[in-house]
């Protein structure tokens, strides 16, 4: 599984290099940023402390829809929920989380946004889950190298065994529920733009494999039913 850091739009050239250090110290390389040119800032350097050559081989994009295109699961980090009908799960439970999909991801990300306004609610939809860091008091809050040190030391403990043989099957398969799953709303009437329909996608993506497997053999008789009818 590798493991990629997103930042959107760092306006702080210091908080770049600081979580290009934080990720280096957790034994993290791949950093991804949206729509900045802070890492090129001298700042940045200052601050990335021996952690340069992460800084150097950050990839640019554009948005995050970009950022996201070769991405199988994409966790969203927000300091507040932001739609009441979502899961909001604490950093605490992420690896938990990774644990019970290892065999259908391949490449994880992790997005932080904005150190003033952190991701727009666009942002977040396109994101699988939604996690926070759980803190004792509401201020001051984590700024945006803190989150990311905090979230490169949790998943730096993630002990994924070797079970790579069939990753790409259970990665296929998650891809086939996902779609199966889509167009079966639409043949009953669900709207894509309605809550239900998103609820019901977002819980999708959370499934581990045996519920990936299960809900395909369901999906399958329900397919056939709907073709008689």
């Amino acid at each position: 599984m590798q493991i990629h850091f997103i930042l959107v739009e760092p306006a702080v050239p210091e908080n770049v290099g600081a979580a290009a250090r934080a990720m280096k110290t957790m034994g993290f390389t791949s950093l991804r940023l949206v729509n900045t040119k802070a890492h090129l800032e001298e700042k940045a350097s200052w601050l990335a402390h021996a952690s340069n050559e992460i800084l150097e081989s950050a990839e640019e994009f554009e948005t995050l829809k970009e950022a996201t295109q070769d991405i199988d699961w994409i966790i969203g980090t927000s300091a507040k929920k932001r739609r009441v009908n979502e899961d909001y799960y604490p950093s605490t439970r992420i690896n938990e989380l990774i644990h019970a999909k290892a065999n259908t991801i391949k490449n994880l990300a992790i997005v932080f946004g904005r150190e003033e306004s952190g991701l727009t609610n666009n942002e977040l939809k396109l994101c699988d889950i939604i996690t926070g860091v759980p803190m004792k008091t509401t201020y001051p809050s984590l700024n945006l190298a803190q989150s990311v040190m905090v979230y490169a030391y949790t998943l730096s403990m993630l002990d994924i065994k070797e079970q790579i043989t069939d990753q790409g099957t259970n990665l296929a398969e998650l891809n086939m529920l996902k779609t199966k799953t889509e167009d079966i709303l639409t043949r009953i009437g669900f709207k894509k733009d309605t809550a239900i329909y998103n609820r019901i996608i977002e819980r999708l993506m959370i499934l581990g494999e045996t519920d990936i497997h299960l809900l395909l053999s369901i999906e399958h008789k329900i397919e056939r039913k709907l073709e008689i009818t």
